[in-house]
């Protein structure tokens, strides 16, 4: 028998991909429909950065993706609310700069209206040990 909550993990999971795949094909639209509106992202510089905000840099036309993924979701379920940690990975140009980043992050899922919509994410770079 399967626990309660592990459709729920599937479904946060497909989110999340589906995250990715909007991040690669510059996808405003999915994004969109990803992000609840109150959508809060804690930056690298500490800064709180809106839903508004994160989609005018998709906009913007100066990022390009080379690569991406993510994995080692480890996901937890709190009724409507899941909690992921996961790692990312991308390579690219931002703003005419070549980036090679990985990261570990935590992103804040709620269940409404019959999906999963972010309100919130922070990523901390992984550095050399």
């Amino acid at each position: 028998m399967r626990e309660p909550d592990a459709d729920k993990v599937q479904q946060v999971i497909q989110a999340e991909r589906a995250w990715l795949q909007a991040h690669l094909q510059l996808d405003t639209a999915l994004l969109d429909h990803l992000m609840a509106d109150e959508y809060t992202q804690i930056d690298s510089h500490g800064a709180l950065v809106t839903k508004q905000q994160v989609l005018a840099s998709f906009l913007s036309g100066t990022r390009e993706w080379d690569w991406a993924g993510s994995d080692e979701y480890r996901v937890q379920i709190y009724g409507e609310v899941a909690v992921v940690y996961g790692r990312w990975r991308a390579k690219g140009v931002n703003a005419g700069h070549r980036f090679d980043y990985a990261a570990r992050y935590v992103s804040v899922w709620v269940h409404r209206d019959g999906r999963w919509q972010m309100v919130s994410d922070q990523s901390t770079e992984i550095g050399p040990k």
